[in-house]
């Protein structure tokens, strides 16, 4: 296949994807079991980019590996916003999230019902600017990435007021769409430096933060679960 042709191909994906993504936001998905055993009817895929963020991978958006909840997108396309207009120059990746239909998502242990997200930490380099994090094959797609615990990897660094700014914002969004934030996990030792953000006051009252030790390290990005009103599994697949 030419250049020409590989182009127009890609072109073609990203059309029907977005399409998809338009024909099922019409609907409320329905969420049934728990994150760590469930599926998901009616999932809605988060756009590729916007104004301030982008998928962690063309290749993982394409395969349909950031689909969630419908009230889950909303909150988080409705938290971008806000983030747009409080810290203009920032640029925010989300991770992964999970398939249309929910179910098990390798290698992760939850994302089954379309409740658990993603969030590629911001950073800023040598000069302060805010850049995307790199995300590529060479590094797990993002997820092998390494940050000491003052949130240092290389010239990069850890931007902790965005990152507190954008878990305020999802709990001030997922109040306004009648759904709550369960839980978010991120490294403890890099939490202590959410202490010393602005929202800090504010995000202790509100978010439950995890203590316990996580098969993988979060430092890279966090992972936030949602409470959303699910049906019971049938018999057949609990």
């Amino acid at each position: 296949m030419s250049k020409i042709g590989k182009i127009a191909c890609f072109v073609m994906l990203i059309s029907i994807a977005f399409g998809c993504c338009s024909q099922v936001w019409a609907e409320e998905s329905i969420c049934f079991g728990k994150t760590k055993h469930g599926r998901l009817a009616g999932g809605v895929s988060l756009p590729y980019s916007g104004d301030n963020f982008s998928a962690y991978s063309t290749v993982g958006w394409l395969a349909g590996r950031t689909y969630v909840h419908s009230k889950v997108a909303q909150v988080v396309l409705a938290s971008y916003a806000s983030l747009k207009k409080t810290i203009p120059d920032a640029v925010f990746v989300y991770g992964e999230t999970g398939w249309e239909s929910g179910g098990s998502f390798k290698p992760h242990k939850t994302h089954q019902n379309g409740l658990s997200v993603d969030l590629m930490v911001p950073v800023r380099d040598a000069e302060g600017r805010s850049v995307p994090l790199p995300c590529s094959v060479f590094n797990k797609l993002g997820y092998a990435l390494e940050f000491d615990s003052a949130g240092r990897m290389g010239s990069l660094q850890i931007d902790f007021e965005a990152l507190a700014e954008q878990i305020y914002w999802l709990h001030k969004k997922a109040s306004a769409y009648d759904i709550r934030i369960w839980r978010v996990i991120f490294d403890s030792e890099l939490q202590k430096n959410l202490k010393k953000t602005k929202r800090w006051t504010y995000l202790s009252k509100h978010i439950a933060f995890s203590t316990r030790r996580s098969w993988v390290r979060h430092d890279e990005h966090i992972h936030v679960d949602f409470i959303v009103p699910c049906k019971p599994l049938s018999h057949f697949e609990r």
